[in-house]
């Protein structure tokens, strides 16, 4: 077989295995380690790639993002800042038709600043909101629909593990892909927003619910005390990135000493909590580490088949213009987010097409941007639908089941890929603040 074959053969291995229920990283790493050997006939070679990439991994200063905000992601859930900013979210919109799931969708977004994991915002709000709304009449699968739907917001705004992933993978500034994030996950807040308003007026029996007179106002104080602690982590985080004075490891350094000094205050933290997540953290840590470990000797491993220049020629050959190419990246995206989970799709499908976008002069960062919004409407798409079984898994509620969990969330799959279709036409939305 020639090394093009080997290449091709690999990649669908690689998928096959996955999907098969076979660890990622040792997916990635196996296969492309044989087919490594296999190409040069050569074992020694395949060990030394091996090693380079565990090396450059681990070497990485930039990696040193993952723990500081995994760690300080787990503090503030543990020390219930997601609840205060969802009962203040529900004060305000609580005589609006939807009302409560508006809420859920803004303290998703607000959380999702400090966390970045859309698996953590399921679990909270699916405890928090759901059973709120269940209790004011609302349609259960709506209700379980903007919680999954809002949750994807935790990896679209930073921090986020999925562009610190990206930015690995495609060698940019995580940084870059922390501010490049920020305005298209208000946009899809804001559309979220806007579409619970739209079904409140076009579909009520959809939305159900009727207002929430139980959420009285609350006084100013208590508004303050509630929402403060939390943007002012955000404040002290992003703002230190943006303005230049801290680098994104400095950032989530100081963003982990801030949330424990607030879980301190409030009492939230004990010495058994701050272990678990202390463990919790490490846990998270190995795991990505392996996952860029494999995505490093993957990327080897097509560079030495040379597919990625193979599938340029023929791209090129066939005169493609960057619209096709573009509605061929976005439906593939969706066809593997029906498969696998967003890690595997970033690691599998980037280092295959970065080769034909850097010649379009187009930003990598912007499309590290499209990358993950793609690859996250397979969160809220079945079969897997990681987010969906998240909180079927947290409700634990036979009431609710795991087909009402997706039927109420492609609304907002919907929506997502509406927003995907805007980042893409108009590039400079991604970019603004980096400009």
């Amino acid at each position: 077989m020639s090394p093009i074959e080997i290449g091709i053969y690999s990649v669908v291995a690689i998928v096959i295995l996955i999907y098969l229920g076979l660890y990622i990283p040792i997916a990635l790493g196996v296969v492309s380690f044989v087919a490594i050997w296999i190409m040069r006939d050569n074992f020694d070679l395949s060990m030394n790639l091996l090693k380079i990439a565990i090396g450059d991994s681990v070497m990485e200063y930039t990696f040193a993002t993952i723990p500081l905000f995994t760690f300080m992601g787990l503090v503030v859930s543990k020390a219930g800042l997601g609840s205060d900013v969802y009962e203040v979210m529900s004060s305000g919109f609580r005589r609006v038709k939807g009302g409560i799931g508006m809420a859920t969708v803004g303290a998703n977004a607000v959380f999702a600043a400090v966390t970045g994991s859309s698996i953590a915002s399921a679990s909270v709000f699916a405890k928090v909101s759901v059973p709120q709304m269940l209790q004011y009449g609302y349609n259960p699968r709506f209700a379980v629909g903007v919680v999954a739907g809002s949750s994807v917001l935790g990896m679209i705004i930073p921090p986020s593990a999925m562009l610190i992933i990206y930015s690995f993978v495609a060698e940019q500034s995580v940084g870059d892909m922390f501010l490049a994030g920020v305005v298209p996950g208000i946009m899809l807040a804001v559309a979220y927003v806007g579409a619970i308003w739209l079904m409140g007026r076009l579909y009520p029996a959809f939305v159900g619910g009727r207002p929430a007179d139980g959420y009285e106002r609350l006084p100013w104080s208590e508004i303050a005390s509630k929402t403060l602690p939390t943007l002012g982590l955000i404040v002290i985080v992003l703002g230190g990135i943006y303005t230049g004075w801290m680098t994104p490891v400095e950032a989530g350094a100081t963003g982990s000493l801030v949330a424990l000094i607030i879980a301190g205050v409030r009492r939230r933290v004990t010495l058994k909590t701050f272990w678990e997540a202390l463990l919790e953290t490490g846990h998270i840590t190995a795991s990505i580490l392996f996952l860029i470990t494999a995505a490093s000797i993957y990327s080897r491993m097509l560079g030495l088949a040379g597919l990625p220049n193979e599938l340029g020629d023929m791209l090129s050959a066939s005169n493609i213009s960057f619209f096709q190419i573009m509605v061929f990246y976005v439906i593939l995206m969706l066809f593997l987010g029906t498969l696998l989970d967003t890690s595997s799709i970033i690691l599998i499908v980037v280092p295959l097409f970065l080769p034909l976008i850097e010649p379009l002069g187009l930003s990598l960062v912007w499309f590290g941007i499209i990358t993950v919004v793609g690859a996250e409407i397979g969160l809220l798409t079945p079969p897997l639908g990681i987010s969906c079984f998240v909180i079927k898994a947290t409700l634990n509620d036979d009431r609710i089941s795991l087909k009402d969990v997706f039927l109420g969330a492609l609304p907002f799959a919907g929506v997502m890929l509406v927003v995907l279709i805007l980042l893409i036409r108009f590039p400079q939305l991604s970019l603004a603040i980096l400009n």
